[in-house]
């Protein structure tokens, strides 16, 4: 897994709870209607746990990869069926939400800024410093 794919995946997990948040504040007073989530760090932390720190040196091409997952974990939303907040079903908390939308922002943020350093060391190790 290259560093550009796994933030590329956490970009479009960004991007997707970005959706989700909102969806969930507009549908905050509609009856029953249940908050939705959006789950990606914690099935990549799982993953990156269970891989091993061994990577192998390929010597020919047509040589099997030693040590690299090629699995990239890829966001999903649940819904919180669990929980409710108002009386008419709807368990929304605008608040949480709101606050999450600030996270997320700080997040993508962060995101963008490493992948935008990540390409400058690319493109330095093929033209060199100018």
């Amino acid at each position: 897994m290259t560093t550009i794919n796994l933030l590329q995946s956490a970009l479009n997990a960004s991007s997707l709870r970005q959706l989700v948040i909102s969806n969930n504040l507009a549908n905050a007073e509609t009856p029953g209607y249940k908050a939705k989530q959006v789950v990606f760090e914690d099935i990549l932390k799982q993953h990156l746990s269970s891989q091993s720190n061994f990577v192998g040196t390929r010597t020919d091409s047509r040589h099997s990869e030693i040590g690299k997952p090629s699995y990239i974990p890829t966001a999903f939303t649940v819904e919180d069926t669990q929980t409710v907040m108002q009386n008419n079903g709807n368990n929304v908390d605008v608040d949480a939400e709101m606050t999450q939308m600030g996270k997320n922002a700080l997040w993508y943020y962060t995101l963008t800024h490493q992948l935008t350093s990540e390409f400058q060391h690319l493109s330095i190790a093929i033209k060199g410093r100018s």
